[in-house]
């Protein structure tokens, strides 16, 4: 009997260390490999840089003020990618129809358009809190006072919207949204331009 139990044990031990070895080791180190070889940047995290120094991750949303800027969507956590979360707050909420109401008119007097026309993604925050991307709407919305702030044409921040603007997931998920990071950066490249 206790033979029987040593040889468990040790079979228990061996089955252990084995799978311990197999999916402790092997398979995240074949996981980082293929991603490394496969798709790099999506495994690195889609680094932004600006001469050679990284100013954001194209993966999550980051918190633009000032007129130069597109700005992104609300965010329920400040932004925080250690405490990505929605508000919780359900539709009738008092405190989330408020906000909305208090964004619905700040953002329809700084771009100077109609409360009525101002996109739902720019009223709400998302899930995570930390969405990227902002709907061709809302950029659209904001074009003319970018424009103005970085001293460039409309034409040419429209045009960088449009170049900026990323179709559905798979082609068919979604609607087509537009990375802020990247379309900031290229603003600021485009006035650095215009300026020199």
């Amino acid at each position: 009997m206790l033979r029987d139990f040593a040889r468990q044990s040790l079979a228990g031990l061996r089955i252990l260390l084995v799978l311990t070895v197999v999916l402790g080791v092997a398979y995240p180190a074949a996981v980082w490999g293929v991603g490394q070889v496969a798709a790099r940047d999506q495994a690195e995290g889609q680094p932004v840089t600006v001469d050679g120094r990284v100013v954001g991750s194209a993966l999550l949303g980051q918190n633009f003020g000032g007129e130069r800027w597109f700005h992104s969507r609300p965010s329920a956590n400040d932004y925080d990618s250690l405490a990505s979360a929605p508000s919780n707050l359900g539709p009738s909420n008092p405190d989330l129809i408020t906000g909305i109401e208090e964004r619905r008119a700040e953002i329809a007097a700084r771009e100077s358009v109609d409360p009525a026309g101002v996109p739902p993604d720019a009223l709400t925050a998302s899930g995570s809190g930390l969405d990227p991307q902002i709907s061709v709407d809302y950029a659209t919305v904001q074009v003319a006072r970018v424009a103005r702030a970085n001293g460039l044409p409309v034409a040419t921040v429209a045009a960088l919207v449009a170049r900026y603007t990323e179709g559905r997931s798979l082609g068919f998920l979604g609607e087509p949204g537009v990375n802020v990071l990247r379309l900031n950066v290229a603003v600021q490249d485009a006035a650095m331009k215009t300026a020199s």
